[in-house]
């Protein structure tokens, strides 16, 4: 009760040391909240700056891919124009089919192979016994073979033929949401959406079928292994004749006729222009580009060639 008659001075000064107090203590609070916030700006900062940094750093990498991408489509444009320009001015007879040649170009370095399309089996006009021998040499049974032959047939061929089941029932039958075409295979991979073809012989076939030769029969000049296995009459002596022959002497045809014997769906001569160029361009920085392109020459045209089909890698460079 003393402090409520202590003098007036007293008071006073007892309220002023204690206003004094609360002010040094807000002073301290508004100065730690100050630099809490100078602290989280500055961590905001330092994030976007490193987010700019990798911005940048990611923007110049692509800017380098994209080069890449751009200069491997004027080197494998080249490359073909190469290709075509050798097919022309060769005299058909020695046409240089199958071919490869090598060139290096600014910094990178363009391999180049090239073959007739008649040296693989056409999808649209081989004739069932060669399209059951591919089947069959690369591994099918006798029985199984036919069949597939069967249906590749029934996928092309418009209407029904005498005696022949009907396709698209039978699509229907074994639960496919697709129809087969009833036309010209429009391309090679349509082989995967053939009734009863096995994944794992689609996989083997498509390097040795085309939709570009236009022929019944192979050039056995030119034809891979699996092919010339595939024809009908063909021995694996035979076979081994053959390839033991077109490597001494690659044009030699009338040897090569006088070996085929029996074998029936050979054919000798390129009466067909549609070739196949493998191009793979080879960066100095270690990038890789390729390309599968099938071109048609011409001879009097504005153009040196025709691209028929067009297949590369160019989204690994992205």
């Amino acid at each position: 009760m003393t402090a409520w008659f202590a003098p007036k001075r007293d008071r006073e000064g007892a309220f002023t040391a204690r206003l004094r107090s609360h002010d040094r203590v807000q002073a301290r609070d508004e100065h730690g909240f100050i630099v809490v916030a100078v602290l989280w700006i500055i961590a905001a900062l330092a994030t976007l700056a490193s987010i700019y940094a990798i911005y940048v750093a990611n923007s110049a990498t692509r800017l380098g891919v994209s080069s890449d991408r751009l200069k491997a489509d004027a080197l494998i444009s080249g490359a073909l124009e190469l290709t075509a320009y050798r097919l022309i001015t060769a005299d058909q007879r020695t046409r240089p089919t199958p071919g490869a040649f090598s060139i290096r170009m600014g910094r990178a370095k363009v391999a180049v192979e090239y073959r007739s399309e008649t040296a693989r089996i056409d999808l649209n006009v081989a004739p069932k016994p060669l399209l059951a021998g591919l089947f069959s040499s690369l591994g099918a049974g006798s029985v199984e073979a036919l069949y597939f032959a069967d249906r590749i047939i029934g996928w092309r061929t418009q209407g029904e033929g005498a005696g022949e089941a009907d396709e698209v029932t039978a699509y229907r039958t074994a639960g496919l949401t697709h129809r087969p075409r009833r036309g010209p295979f429009a391309h090679v991979a349509e082989l995967w959406l053939v009734l009863g073809l096995p994944p794992h012989l689609v996989e083997r076939a498509l390097p040795h079928v085309t939709v570009y030769s236009g022929r019944p029969d192979v050039n056995v000049l030119q034809a891979s292994p699996e092919v010339l296995a595939a024809l009908p009459g063909m021995t694996p002596e035979r076979l081994h004749t053959i390839l033991a022959q077109r490597n001494r002497d690659p044009y030699n045809d009338q040897a090569v006729t006088a070996i085929l014997g029996s074998a029936q769906g050979a054919g000798l001569g390129d009466t067909a222009k549609a070739t196949r160029v493998l191009v793979q361009v080879d960066f100095d920085n270690g990038r890789r580009a390729n390309a599968d392109v099938i071109i048609l020459p011409v001879e009097d045209g504005d153009e040196p060639f025709r691209v028929l089909s067009w297949q590369d890698d160019f989204d690994a460079l992205e």
